[in-house]
């Protein structure tokens, strides 16, 4: 109840923000990042899922839901933005709220300087085999009440010069598919804008793994945000138990979670 009425007002803030500043400025809500967003060229309202083959250059238009997509909350199976073909490319795209259910990768993608504006259910969800190569490049996400990446495949996903603001997880290995793989995030230079809950959610059990380096965090004095956390998966659907958390200070593990103290800046 408590995430849906945040993302209700976080979404009020944006549209009256809007109205304000025109549409063709990016709205930064409570908690946004550091990183330099890119002003919307227009704006693309999808009533439907919009698949792509090959690559979609949006030209930094603005993408929004409507219709059937017309939702920004934390529902669950909600229908993408987006779907892409396994190989595709999504690059220069502001999404919008309301934002659905983001972008789908149904193998190997690119997503290449991609910008959520107000995270949906999660800003994009990785469902490829076990040999998949997901890469997200450049771009950032902000208004997200729990999962920003969300991996639900196989596979390996690179995120590099990505930025994060006020969310709950930016990556999550699903905890309870009924298909489980042994899963790999690779992130490399990655600003991070407090408030937070933890950068990877990982299984250790499936021998998922979480490499880090060139992390960034901003406005989290406390080091209240957690690096790595480490849970035991299922494949039942039931609530997969947490093992550990890793903070910033202390590095990680060495196996599941691979980072040092060294590779976590705080400002």
């Amino acid at each position: 109840m408590f995430k849906n009425l945040r993302k209700r007002w976080r979404t009020g803030v944006v549209a009256i923000a809007a109205l304000g500043l025109g549409l063709g400025a990016v709205v930064h809500t409570q908690g946004a990042s550091a990183a330099t967003w890119p002003t919307a060229t227009g704006t693309v309202k999808l009533t439907a899922t919009k698949a792509v083959s090959g690559t979609l250059d949006g030209g930094l238009k603005r993408y929004v839901g409507s219709g059937a997509l017309g939702t920004g909350d934390q529902d669950e199976g909600q229908d993408p933005m987006f779907t892409l073909a396994d190989g595709a490319t999504l690059k220069n795209v502001i999404i919008g709220s309301p934002a659905a259910d983001g972008v789908h990768c149904l193998g190997s993608c690119t997503i290449s300087n991609v910008w959520w504006e107000n995270v949906g259910e999660d800003a994009a969800t990785f469902k490829g085999g076990s040999s998949a190569k997901y890469t997200v490049s450049g771009g950032g996400a902000k208004g997200a009440d729990d999962k920003v990446l969300q991996h639900n495949g196989g596979g390996t996903l690179t995120v590099s010069g990505f930025a994060v603001a006020d969310f709950g997880k930016l990556y999550r290995s699903c905890g309870n598919c009924s298909t489980q793989y042994k899963r790999a995030v690779v992130l490399k230079n990655i600003e991070v804008t407090a408030p937070g809950s933890s950068l990877v959610g990982i299984n250790s059990n499936f021998g998922d793994t979480a490499t880090f380096s060139g992390v960034t965090i901003v406005g989290d004095s406390g080091k209240k945000i957690s690096i790595c956390v480490t849970y035991k998966g299922n494949n039942t659907g039931a609530e997969p138990t947490k093992v550990a958390a890793y903070k910033g200070s202390t590095g990680g593990d060495g196996t599941n979670c691979k980072f040092t103290a060294a590779n976590v800046t705080y400002k």
